[in-house]
């Protein structure tokens, strides 16, 4: 079964809230609410904060999708390099995208195409086996 790249959910929720509510990124710093802590000190939390932690939670649904094999986890690594290379586009063309959010989605993208290839290379490299060994 073909689940599309996780990480493209975030890459399109951020680019339909800079496009229709923030504009210039700046409405990712504000925050939504704040935690007291035992310490004395207090959380603040921002939208930007609560999208990388969603964004983490579906890169981790990505890592794991690239445990499967067969033709969908090939099709699964390139539209997983294209999330990549959409967002280093947009990060460095488009002006809401210039935040640290957008950056750390981008890594997160990185990340899951770095993960995809090696957990692959990994199982195949345990597949191969030489011919002409006699045990």
């Amino acid at each position: 079964m073909f689940i599309p790249p996780l990480l493209a959910l975030p890459l399109i929720v951020y680019n339909l809230i800079g496009l229709f509510a923030f504009g210039d990124g700046s409405g990712w710093t504000g925050e939504i609410a704040s935690i007291p802590l035992v310490s004395g000190a207090t959380w603040p939390i921002s939208s930007a904060d609560v999208f990388i932690i969603v964004s983490l939670v579906l890169l981790f649904g990505e890592i794991l999708k690239a445990t499967r094999f067969g033709n969908a986890s090939v099709i699964d690594h390139m539209l997983s390099t294209a999330v990549f290379i959409i967002c280093l586009i947009e990060f460095l063309l488009v002006p809401f995208c210039g935040t640290s959010a957008f950056f750390i989605l981008m890594v997160m993208a990185l990340i899951d195409v770095i993960a995809g290839f090696t957990v692959s290379i990994r199982a195949a490299a345990r597949d191969v086996q030489f011919g002409g060994l006699e045990q």
